[in-house]
């Protein structure tokens, strides 16, 4: 059973893209399992978490409308093929894995590894696990504070003191000396 996105969608998202790939179809996949697991997109209010930065977030931010901007789409930079998926309404969230093993035995060929895992059975692309976990918290607007080094504005969250002075990350690199 193919994917459920229409062909409208999936040229839209390749479009967004820039181009089409495996790593671009796995986002596609990974978007259709949210829907199908957790809701249509007018029922819930979903939130995302990438545990990678490859071509597939490119796909769930413009299949699922979470996007950084917004807060409801987190990256977590762990270099997994993983995904996390909550409805805020309902408390639910699971978290896929891609199942390398998709790709056993497949020629180089992007083009016919891309059209193979837009075509398989959605259940055997992702080990799937259901989170006891609440879905990350809605974004918040913090203070801006201005860093003592560069006189640059940083999100209060993005600040460090140090000797009595605030400091972006960057310059707070440059004074202590143990990072």
């Amino acid at each position: 059973m193919g994917c459920a996105f229409t062909d409208d969608q999936i040229a839209a998202t390749i479009a967004f893209h820039g181009h089409s790939c495996p790593g671009l179809a796995i986002g596609i996949r990974a978007a259709e399992l949210a829907f199908s697991k957790l809701g249509s997109a007018d029922s819930i209010e979903l939130v995302a978490i990438s545990e990678t930065d490859m071509c597939g977030v490119d796909a769930i931010q413009f299949l699922t409308d979470c996007t950084y901007g917004k807060g409801n789409f987190l990256h977590w930079d762990y270099g997994k093929k993983a995904f996390s998926f909550f409805d805020r309404k309902s408390g639910k969230g699971f978290r896929a894995v891609f199942n390398q093993a998709a790709l056993e035995g497949m020629e180089e060929d992007r083009d016919a590894v891309t059209a193979s895992l837009m075509e398989q059975d959605i259940e055997a692309l992702f080990s799937l696990t259901w989170l006891e976990d609440l879905a990350p918290r809605p974004a918040q607007i913090l203070e801006s504070l201005t860093c003592d080094t560069c006189g640059e504005s940083v999100m209060e969250s993005r600040t460090r003191r140090y000797a009595g002075k605030t400091h972006c990350i960057p310059c707070f690199g440059k004074v202590e000396q143990k990072i």
